[in-house]
């Protein structure tokens, strides 16, 4: 069976996805708090999500090889990552999967995976 990263398209699917996402993150009034997280420049965390992109959907494990394990959430820790954090990041990873992805199959399983990691990145307290 294939992998996500072979079904994706490769090298540049991954590449294509990692594009439409910044540049949504880029261009949305509704995700300017995410936005603001980032540096100026999206140049770094373009190439750092492609990268772990790659491993991450079964290819290369290009992250790992260039900066170790990835410890998602661990260097995610300086970013104060809520709901409302994790949902504009979805917002902008479902729109990319939608403009890139074709195969609805695919497109619905990998959403269900990025939920799972987006979740798991929280941690800011919610109000209670």
């Amino acid at each position: 069976m294939a992998t996500h990263y072979e079904q994706i398209g490769g090298e540049a699917g991954v590449q294509r996805l990692v594009e439409r996402f910044y540049d949504l993150m880029d261009q949305r009034a509704d995700v300017t708090d995410l936005r603001a997280m980032h540096a100026k420049s999206l140049k770094g965390s373009r190439e750092k999500l492609f990268l772990f992109l790659s491993g991450w959907l079964g290819g290369p494990q290009l992250y790992t090889e260039k900066h170790g394990h990835p410890r998602l959430r661990q260097r995610h820790t300086p970013f104060a990552i809520g709901d409302a954090e994790r949902d504009q990041w979805m917002s902008c990873m479902i729109q990319a999967l939608e403009d890139v992805v074709t195969e609805a199959g695919l497109r619905e399983e990998l959403t269900k995976a990025f939920w799972k990691v987006a979740d798991f990145m929280r941690n800011k307290e919610q109000p209670g």
